[in-house]
């Protein structure tokens, strides 16, 4: 088994009936673990990947009714470097 996370930005706050779909969905041979997060508007989903892909997972999400906006990098991009202070030039 190969555990594989997906994270999803969806659009708008699921209604009762769309959660209780999502709640659904763990019963999917594959699906590991589904975790929401309101304040981030966002859903991770752990999922075996020799099961399922990406591709799959979001379609799952789509169907119990959740409208995705973007998928986003678990990791977050590095921070700017700070650019160095000028020295005064006499």
């Amino acid at each position: 088994m190969t555990t594989v996370e997906v994270l999803y930005r969806y659009a708008a706050p699921p209604t009762e009936q769309v959660a209780l779909a999502l709640g659904r969905m763990r019963e999917v041979y594959g699906i590991r673990r589904l975790e929401m997060d309101a304040a981030a508007q966002t859903v991770r989903v752990e999922y075996d990947a020799t099961r399922l892909n990406t591709a799959t997972v979001s379609k799952l999400l789509m169907n119990a009714g959740l409208e995705l906006a973007e998928e986003l990098p678990l990791i977050p991009p590095p921070a700017p470097e700070p650019e160095p202070a000028a020295t005064p030039s006499a």
